[in-house]
């Protein structure tokens, strides 16, 4: 090796350890930290290392704007509490299969809405139920925490899989629909909840069988805590905006499906040959989805000034913030050293395409998101030669940040959790929610690359 290969080599893995370093201290910061501290990685590359600066998220930001403002309304007009009261009739219809609903509820909220933000109201509902049927609150609590994370790559309305259609269609000569990634990503993510349900309902003791619990019980405090009310949406009463609402919401995400399908959307000319191209689905969900905000502001007597304060909209803010630093920041690393990239990866990872997942799992949870995991990784893996049907099958590998249990719906988990089954372990790595996101993960990535080779070879 001569001297220049071997100060290039130095300078990318100085530059590595800059984005690991931004994405290490961000996460443990927590917020819209790992957004901010990426941007004093992208200011020591391009002004340091003299880097041509990456192309900024925007069209993936811009749908997650418009995503969380529409949900953010339905949640400030009540529609998000009717689906809500929906889900919890389903639960306590069946509260000795908790276990297996909790989670499967979680999920589908999640798939209906995009984001996994939209279950804390559901957690103390599930903790109280398991708790009334003598059931081990973690059972159902870590695996519901995990499936409404797991649902982000089921649901059409999600920037995770919005965004692997355009990254497909930017990077290859594939143009695949929403509805084909969806044919493999909602079975695919479902047996993975499923399988990790059905583990979780042998896990622990019993309450009455537990001697930890039993003894914590004899403390007059905590039984006056774990058998106080909990709160239902049973019984409440909404007006009849709220129920409209969540009508409106509902059709818009029947629109956006139906936007899926290629004939359904407008043609227009682009470039200088004035060939035509199908009107984008980033671009449909963004106007469908600011549209049926817009309807719910103006037919359902929604407080417009309050609508950016809900949990929603914080929560959908501070991920679209986080994107958008990380994903520039890796996007100008990667653009600098692309062909270097292929010439020593592309061999490697056409020979062990397990590797993909195992990157996108990782940087998944560096990031806490899995839209900005596909972002930062697929791209770079479909340059280096994986294959877009590989690509595709191991879309469920980007939800890794269950590894550490930092995620704000895992922190919630245990919050609600009064009986304090749900929990970090003494070494912080073993807690309730590793085995079950292990299991969902797995399970997800082989089903959906299974599907995956079926479908789209």
């Amino acid at each position: 090796m001569d001297a220049s290969t071997a100060l290039q080599t130095l300078s990318i893995i100085l530059q590595v350890a800059i984005i690991l370093t931004c994405l290490i201290i961000g996460a443990k910061k927590g917020g819209i930290a790992l957004g901010l501290i990426a941007g004093i990685g992208l200011l020591v590359l391009v002004f340091g290392f003299r880097l041509e600066p990456g192309e900024a998220p925007v069209d993936v930001i811009l749908t997650i704007l418009a995503v969380i403002g529409c949900a953010a309304t339905l949640q400030q007009s009540g529609g998000l509490d009717v689906m809500m009261q929906v889900a919890e009739r389903v639960l306590r219809r069946h509260p000795e299969q908790i276990t297996i609903l909790g989670p499967c509820v979680t999920w589908f909220l999640t798939v209906l809405c995009g984001t996994g933000h939209v279950v804390y109201t559901m957690l103390p509902i599930i903790a109280d139920i398991a708790i009334k049927k003598n059931i081990r609150p973690e059972r159902p609590m870590a695996a519901s925490s995990v499936a409404a994370q797991m649902g982000i790559t089921a649901s059409p309305v999600s920037v995770a899989t919005v965004s692997i259609v355009s990254i497909i269609a930017k990077n290859t000569d594939r143009h695949w629909s929403v509805l084909q990634i969806l044919a493999i990503s909602i079975p695919a993510s479902l047996c993975g909840v499923l399988l990790a349900a059905l583990w979780s309902m042998r896990r622990g003791k019993n309450l009455d069988e537990d001697e930890e619990y039993q003894k914590r019980l004899e403390n007059p405090e905590f039984r006056a805590t774990v058998h106080s009310s909990s709160e239902t949406l049973i019984g409440k009463v909404f007006p009849p905006q709220a129920y409209r609402a969540t009508w409106i919401f509902l059709g818009a995400i029947a629109v956006v499906v139906l936007g899926a399908l290629e004939v359904l959307r407008p043609q227009f000319p682009t470039g200088d040959d004035g060939a035509m191209e199908r009107l984008s689905m980033n671009l449909v969900i963004q106007m469908v989805m600011l549209a049926a905000g817009a309807l719910i502001l103006l037919t359902c007597k929604v407080q417009a000034g309050k609508i950016a304060s809900t949990a929603v909209f914080k929560a959908g803010a501070t991920a679209m913030f986080s994107i958008f630093g990380v994903a520039w920041m890796t996007e100008t690393v990667v653009h600098a050293h692309l062909e270097s990239l292929e010439h020593s990866l592309s061999g490697v990872l056409s020979q062990h395409v397990w590797m993909y997942a195992i990157v996108l799992f990782i940087i998944g949870k560096l990031v806490n998101s899995q839209a900005a995991g596909l972002l930062i990784v697929a791209p770079m893996a479909l340059s280096l030669g994986v294959s877009p049907v590989v690509v595709v099958g191991f879309i469920g590998a980007s939800y890794g940040y269950f590894i550490l249990p930092t995620y704000p719906s895992d922190l919630a988990a245990i919050g609600f959790d009064p009986t304090g089954t749900t929990r970090i372990g003494k070494y912080v790595i073993n807690h309730s929610f590793l085995v079950p996101g292990l299991i969902g993960v797995l399970t997800s990535c082989v089903v959906g690359t299974a599907l995956s080779q079926m479908l789209l070879s």
